[in-house]
């Protein structure tokens, strides 16, 4: 009977983890000292844990923590429904759910560098408790209120305190973030990866549901989130753009209808009111198998919500309607357009308003129509 080969733990590579296989053992079934065994240089600590939108476009910042920091274990702690995000992410070694598992490795473990994005009170208590000589981004102070560590992070945080700072300004959250770590904004890009099995998961869902995945299709999401409601375009915009669509392209083009579990009656009434022949792809999908259906998509309309944020991570063509939130923000990387009613209240950052018409309503059936047209253009010029 031959002995088993012993095989060789690799501590000191920045993928090991300690107590079960590491992402490249699990994707390619190679051991340790493999091609990705990268020699460890210390271990960091990311805290990112609001919201679901703002954890997928931070991961635009890991190339460059990479490449200034190389060889460190990157830990991220976040909420648990953000942890599918980070799932096979090549530039994070592991993904710790917020909660009792958190507090165990604050508790226990050193991180020679803590980055902590988010002002919030809980996510800055994280970082004040964490153990490490070095800590960028925000600290919960003893007296209650949150701090920053430099003046890019300040600036930040003062953004969050006066909305007349967030009207006014002009940079994109990746260039904030790069600004407050001190790292460079060359090459940045959202790091979300599909394994083959779910995207092939995906097409069998539409092709079920009748879609022919040699056509274009034009992906709606309908929704806003719960948080902001004017972010939100209106059912009867809706109504009226489909139909308006679909004359203009005639059976060139497919529109599917994504949405969470607060659309599934809307899109259900949209489906029926138009009449034709639209697609809904339901409410219930996770969040993988929900990307990968937004990846099958060639344009995806989107208000200011994870579905933009998971289609530019698709490298999808997009149109994103904006209203009391800030377009300057968000990076469209090229990929699309932002549109946007010509009102001098916009960016308010309001939860209610009683402005008539207001700024989502006041985005015209036209401009999103047209905005999508050249979306299609594009991709068609690009593909020839």
């Amino acid at each position: 009977m031959s002995e088993q080969k012993e095989h060789k733990i690799a501590c000191d590579c920045q993928y090991f983890l300690g107590d079960r296989p590491c992402v490249w053992h699990k994707q390619k079934g190679v051991l340790c000292e493999c091609e990705h065994y990268a020699p460890l240089n210390g271990n960091m600590l990311i805290i990112k844990l609001d919201a679901i939108g703002d954890v997928l476009r931070t991961t635009c910042l890991l190339p460059s923590i990479a490449k200034k920091w190389p060889g460190m274990r990157i830990t991220w702690i976040t909420r648990n429904e953000s942890v599918p995000l980070l799932e096979n992410n090549p530039y994070v070694a592991e993904v710790v759910a917020y909660g009792p598992d958190s507090f165990v490795h604050l508790s226990t473990r050193s991180f020679h560098r803590v980055i902590n994005l988010d002002a919030g009170k809980v996510s800055s208590g994280l970082a004040a408790l964490a153990r490490s000589t070095e800590k960028i981004g925000y600290i919960l102070h003893e007296d209650g209120y949150v701090t920053a560590s430099n003046v890019a992070a300040e600036e930040w945080l003062r953004m969050g305190i006066f909305d007349d700072l967030k009207k006014a300004n002009k940079h994109t959250y990746q260039n904030l973030m790069c600004k407050i770590i001190d790292i460079s904004t060359d090459g940045m890009k959202y790091v979300f990866e599909l394994t083959d099995e779910q995207k092939e998961r995906a097409k069998k869902h539409l092709t079920d549901l009748g879609l022919d995945l040699d056509k274009a299709i034009i992906g709606i999401h309908t929704g806003g989130g719960g948080r902001w409601l004017r972010k939100q375009w209106s059912e009867e915009n809706f109504v009226s753009l489909i139909p308006a669509l679909q004359s203009e392209l005639g059976n060139n083009t497919q529109i599917l209808l994504f949405g969470g579990p607060l659309e599934r009656e809307q899109n259900k009434r949209i489906v029926e009111r138009v009449n034709k022949s639209v697609f809904d792809a339901g409410c219930d999908n996770g969040l993988r198998h929900f990307s990968a259906l937004i990846n099958c998509c060639s344009v995806v309309l989107s208000g200011d919500s994870l579905a933009m944020h998971i289609a530019l991570a698709m490298e999808r063509r997009v149109v994103v309607l904006f209203g009391p939130t800030s377009s300057a923000e968000i990076d469209l990387f090229g990929m699309g357009e932002k549109v946007a009613a010509d009102m001098d209240c916009l960016i308010c950052y309001r939860k209610t308003c009683d402005v008539i018409p207001h700024c989502m309503d006041s985005i015209s059936i036209d401009m999103v129509k047209q905005a999508i047209l050249r979306q299609l253009t594009v991709l068609g010029t690009q593909e020839r």
